[in-house]
């Protein structure tokens, strides 16, 4: 039994998001809400919400059934990049330079350990 969790949008560059969801790649749920709950960065929060999402979803799916924290592991989690808004900032001498604002989606699949 797995779940999975997607979040679009959110307004950090892919590559600051990966450097926090590589750290939780292959955790116990429990222990992966932890490390990003206590990160200093601020991609973490939007991670622990998707990693929180994607939990709530397992549990979700079949209410009958008593899941623990402790057997649910995270199986997949990856950023890929989302659209890049494109601005302009004033230069020197009359220029332009170009501001590109990026944003990613991060993906996290959830699954149990006795599961396959």
């Amino acid at each position: 039994m797995e779940s999975r969790a997607i979040c679009r949008y959110i307004p950090s560059s892919p590559r600051k998001m990966r450097l926090v969801v590589d750290l939780i790649r292959g955790m116990q749920v429990d222990r992966a809400i932890e490390v990003l709950h206590f990160q200093t960065k601020t991609a973490a929060r939007d991670a622990e919400k998707v990693l929180r999402s994607a939990v709530s979803n397992l549990l979700n799916q079949d209410e009958k059934k008593k899941v623990d924290l402790h057997e649910m592991f995270i199986k997949e989690a990856y950023v890929n990049a989302g659209p890049v808004m494109k601005r302009i900032s004033p230069a020197p001498m009359g220029r332009a330079y170009r501001i590109r604002k990026r944003s990613c989606h991060v993906t996290i699949v959830v699954t149990m350990k006795n599961s396959n």
